[in-house]
């Protein structure tokens, strides 16, 4: 009989496929009876998907090798379509309050870099992995997204500081509270309950435009609190989109734009699917150092998620959940324990994974 241990990757596989079917069904549920296009969600949740189940068969195959080149393919890829790239579902160069793609493909390059280099065995190796982590930090300063620089700068901090640590449960837990008071922050500045002083704060540096879509949301979240108004309506009912010249219509916030046009069910989805990817990463037989940089870089993207666009695109959906599947694959046949010096732990039993 399988230990649970054993049982845990298939049980949180199973937990995915239930999540991301649901996700998928009540999309479709929020655009029954509507002029509504759900084939933006859909197109995501298969991105994730499709990315999760390549980041398991190639780290399994090739864990380091596929690392550096996700890593090296999100770095050129936000470098070289800085106008708006494949699979995009805005307009990249005209967004209000742009954060987006390639500030997320950036941190995604940061933790794939990072996770190459802890699950390498070699000192020299582990040193030269990690510079491209630090040039995705450097182009997403190049690319006047401070946001993303701190980001990627991080999520190398994170990786540095994972080689120490052990217990990888209490991490992760702080990742999922990270993720959510960013979340609820930006809930905060749309419903303007935070201090004034606080409030200007931010508006200064989010952009009056972005709260305002912000607002917008919230106001839509109010009016459908069940199922929204429906997937891609938020250009046509929000005003502060149809004002702005050049508008993707967008309120460029992940949790806003699911609560303006899925409801309050789509946001306790969206957070499940979060949820998700930090479970397997909990249950996975890789390093911990593996493990908590992955953690780390899916956290700032969804920090980044929850204040521009970058779910909005193809890329970067694909690129998240191909660096989970990378950092809960299996480890590759013939390794036979973990790299010198790299910490790892036991799978966890019903314990907090340390």
């Amino acid at each position: 009989m399988a230990s649970s241990a054993e049982r845990g990757p298939a049980g949180g596989d199973a937990a995915g496929a239930v999540i991301l079917a649901a996700c998928a069904i009540w999309s479709l549920i929020s655009a029954a009876g509507r002029e509504t296009r759900p084939e933006g969600v859909l197109l995501a949740l298969l991105a994730v998907a499709a990315g999760f189940a390549c980041g398991r068969i190639c780290g399994t195959l090739l864990p380091v090798a596929t690392a550096t080149v996700a890593a090296l393919a999100a770095l050129v890829m936000a470098l070289v379509w800085r106008d708006g790239m494949p699979g995009a579902t805005a307009a990249t160069d005209t967004a209000p309050g742009y954060t987006g793609a390639a500030a997320g493909l950036l941190v995604l390059a940061a933790g794939a870099a990072c996770c190459a280099a802890a699950a390498a065995r070699r000192e020299s190796l582990r040193f030269t992995l990690r510079l491209p982590a630090l040039g995705a930090a450097c182009a997403s300063l190049g690319l006047g997204s401070v946001a993303g620089c701190a980001a990627a700068l991080g999520v190398l901090l994170c990786s540095l500081a994972s080689a120490r640590m052990r217990r990888r449960l209490p991490a992760l837990a702080g990742f999922a509270l990270a993720a959510g008071l960013v979340a609820g922050i930006s809930w905060a500045v749309a419903e303007d309950v935070l201090p004034d002083g606080l409030t200007v704060s931010l508006e200064g540096r989010l952009t009056s435009n972005r709260v305002q879509l912000w607002q917008d949301a919230t106001h839509l979240a109010g009016q459908h609190p069940v199922r929204g108004i429906g997937p891609d309506r938020f250009a046509e009912l929000s005003p502060t989109a149809q004002e702005s010249l050049r508008s993707d219509g967008k309120p460029h916030s992940g949790p806003l734009q699911q609560a303006a046009e899925q409801g309050v069910v789509g946001v306790v989805l969206l957070g499940a699917a979060f949820g998700w990817l930090l479970y397997v990463l909990w249950r996975s037989p890789r390093s911990t150092p593996v493990v908590l940089t992955a953690g780390a870089a899916l956290t700032a993207l969804a920090a980044l998620a929850c204040v521009g666009n970058a779910l909005s695109f193809t890329p970067v959906t694909a690129g998240a959940g191909l660096l989970a599947g990378l950092a809960s694959a299996r480890r590759p046949i013939g390794d036979g324990g973990p790299a010198p010096g790299i910490g790892t732990e036991r799978l966890p039993r019903g314990g907090d994974g340390a």
